[in-house]
């Protein structure tokens, strides 16, 4: 790139180097913006005579054509690129959906000298027109060699980013306690819903019963043949394991069970286990407050009817304090 002051007759096309302000202090072009012929003419009554600009040299990318030819590739599901001033593209989600993010993939194209990519977390709940990434190259042009490194890595190893829509889910909770199932739902069920709100989401179909293992599997049976998005099992007492009432229940409904325990605070004694492909998600304790924890993690990928697994899991517990 080589900067140079030219005839402001002779720069229409041409890059600023730098913003321009009016004498009062408020900005008039910003730095990076393309000169037109209606600004020739803007700067004229300004009293300007040359301007500082820019030329892109042999073998260099502007850098808003950079950061849109990373955008096709960064992203895929529910997204739509967004310019944005100073060589920047934002990524915004078109519907309701569940971000998920390649963090290795990410940090290997933001150790390039050209490129930075700025995601919402991985599993993170995003509502249509919200921003989920931005995408920033270095000022005025990147160079080819660099730009085709980054999209060759990003076409052989995928998007960094999915944006999984979210639409029309179901949900199935079922409230049990040991003494009275309507005790369970008495106590959880504002929580619940104000949780699931959170989400756009409510409860479809509700159950409450005795925390025994047998009423239990009949009332998780029942949710089951519903076919709901997620079912979120709400008790008052915390299991010792998949050997507990709970997860015997999963266990007795032919459940495969994926994790037990989370590295997420509250919420360690996460149990989540799949029936076929709906999710079961018991987390004792979690559903007395509203306040985050680990099943406003998991709530959104289900939701989208992602499949997360046991290691994912594992690996909530880098930022996994929440409170």
């Amino acid at each position: 790139m080589r900067a140079q002051t030219i005839d402001i007759q002779e720069s229409s096309g041409r890059i600023l180097c730098c913003t321009i302000f009016r004498p009062c202090g408020k900005k008039l072009l910003s730095k990076g913006h393309t000169i037109s012929e209606e600004d020739v003419r803007l700067l004229k009554t300004e009293g300007m005579n040359e301007v500082w600009v820019t030329q892109l040299e042999e073998g260099e990318v502007s850098e808003d054509d950079a950061v849109m030819t990373v955008g096709k590739e960064v992203g895929c599901g529910c997204i739509e690129l967004r310019p944005a001033p100073g060589g920047r593209v934002n990524l915004i989600a078109t519907e309701e959906c569940c971000v998920l993010v390649d963090d290795d993939l990410l940090k290997q194209i933001n150790c390039t000298a050209s490129v930075v990519i700025a995601t919402l977390p991985n599993l993170s709940y995003a509502q249509a027109n919200q921003r989920i990434a931005t995408i920033k190259s270095t000022p005025f042009a990147v160079p080819q060699s660099q730009l085709e490194a980054i999209t060759n890595i990003l076409k052989e190893r995928g998007a960094i980013l999915q944006a999984r829509p979210i639409r029309k889910p179901t949900i199935g909770v079922l409230y049990c306690d040991p003494i009275n199932g309507e005790r369970g739902k008495m106590l959880f069920e504002g929580i619940v819903r104000q949780r699931l709100e959170r989400y756009n989401a409510s409860s479809t179909y509700a159950l409450a019963c005795l925390e025994e293992e047998e009423e239990v599997a009949r009332g998780l049976h029942h949710l089951v043949r519903t076919k709901p998005t997620m079912i979120l099992v709400a008790s008052t007492t915390a299991p010792a394991g998949p050997e507990d009432v709970v997860g015997r229940a999963i266990a007795r409904l032919g459940c495969q069970i994926e994790r037990f325990l989370a590295p997420v605070e509250p919420g360690n004694l996460l149990l989540l286990a799949y029936k076929n492909d709906i999710p079961i998600i018991s987390a004792p304790g979690c559903h007395r407050s509203a306040k985050p924890n680990v099943v406003d993690l998991l709530i959104p990928p289900a939701l989208a009817k992602y499949r997360i697994s046991g290691w994912e899991v594992a690996c909530l517990g880098h930022g996994g304090l929440l409170g």
